[in-house]
């Protein structure tokens, strides 16, 4: 369920069907999907009120027994569909956080991740003792719904502040590590982009690693480093970090400032983007938002267009002016800071070394 907004229709279907995806990976059906065109979401509900009518009227034909909507939802929305839909909602946070529960393997990672569930759930905390404010006045009403819910807070704010702790100690081991390797001299190179745009595959094709590699949103959360030979014998650190997507909040970024210091402590930035995607442009821009976000705007950084055998025909040979005539609009060119590549086939990769190379030489 989408709010179109003053988006583009375009824009809207990406979004939909990109939280289709999630729901999928989760480990959803997805029965339908509903688009609303509305200036802002309704505060009530989310949707407006014939639009919930007609979600309530799919019920019977869909046997839905979930909801997920596509924005960030207000505990009173939530409240109100839940007594009204008689199902369970979620919104886009709530599902991307799930999948991190269930992709995080390091202890740093569970961590970043059960911090981010507790930032979440805190807002949502007075919801869950509404009930106690349509008893109205009166004797026995005030009291032990305050006191619980204070309790509640009291006890997740703690259990907050002890996650954050942990994920200091964390952050500080990592300092350390990060400072053995700026002694080695030996420059670090990070991988960002959106999820699923194959920063996990380039890195196991460059590299030799073996990390996880599906074509699916999230299916490497934690950070794995390996070294790389360049063209000039020297070597680099290669790193891929957890990959970013649309609508992600403010609070999900702050849990996983610890995985993310390894961008700011990195000599360049390798943009992965995954240009047979509908939206490649609206994925670069997002994690261009978000490089700016984190103060990284200007950290020296290469383009990588990828997945152009995507944009070639079958058994099409793949040269720079094929892939030119099919390079989606607002998105840069090849030249000195932009490659084009196949990660999976290994197209471009002796272009994307040597530029490498050379943008390393330049800022050194």
């Amino acid at each position: 369920m989408a709010i179109k907004g003053s988006g583009s229709h375009r824009s809207a279907e990406a979004s939909i069907d990109e939280l289709g995806q999630l729901a999928r990976t989760a480990g959803a059906k997805v029965v339908g999907k509903i688009i609303q065109q509305l200036a802002s979401p309704v505060k009530q509900f989310y949707v407006g009120r014939g639009k919930l009518d007609e979600i309530i009227a799919k019920k019977a034909d869909l046997n839905y027994d979930l909801v997920i909507f596509d924005d960030e939802l207000s505990p009173l929305q939530q409240r109100n569909l839940e007594g009204i839909l008689k199902v369970k909602i979620i919104d886009r946070v709530a599902l991307i956080l799930d999948i991190f529960a269930k992709r995080a393997r390091t202890r740093e990672g569970r961590l970043q991740v059960e911090l981010a569930q507790h930032q979440y759930l805190i807002s949502r905390l007075a919801g869950q003792w509404s009930h106690l404010e349509r008893l109205g006045a009166g004797i026995g009403t005030k009291g032990p719904g305050e006191t619980q819910l204070e309790t509640d807070r009291r006890l997740i704010n703690r259990k907050i502040q002890h996650l954050k702790d942990q994920i200091e100690d964390v952050r500080k081991q990592r300092g350390l590590y990060r400072q053995q390797r700026k002694k080695s001299g030996v420059p670090i190179v990070s991988l960002v982009g959106y999820t699923n745009a194959g920063k996990s595959t380039l890195l196991n094709a460059l590299s030799g690693a073996s990390v996880i590699a599906k074509d699916e949103p999230f299916s490497t959360l934690d950070p794995t480093t390996r070294r790389l030979v360049l063209p000039d014998g020297k070597a680099v650190l290669l790193t891929d970090t957890v990959g970013f997507i649309r609508k992600l909040p403010p609070d999900v970024i702050a849990a996983f400032r610890a995985t993310l210091e390894e961008l700011d402590e990195a000599d360049l930035l390798l943009h992965v983007v995954d240009i047979s995607a509908g939206d490649a442009a609206e994925q670069c821009e997002t994690v261009e938002n978000i490089l700016k976000e984190l103060e990284l705007a200007e950290k020296p950084r290469i383009t990588v267009l990828n997945k152009i055998d995507g944009l070639l025909g079958a058994g099409q040979k793949w040269d720079e002016s094929s892939v030119l005539e099919n390079l989606p609009e607002n998105l840069p060119p090849p030249g000195d800071n932009t490659v084009i590549i196949s990660a999976t086939r290994g197209w471009g990769f002796g272009k994307l070394l040597e530029v490498i190379n050379q943008t390393l030489a330049k800022s050194r």
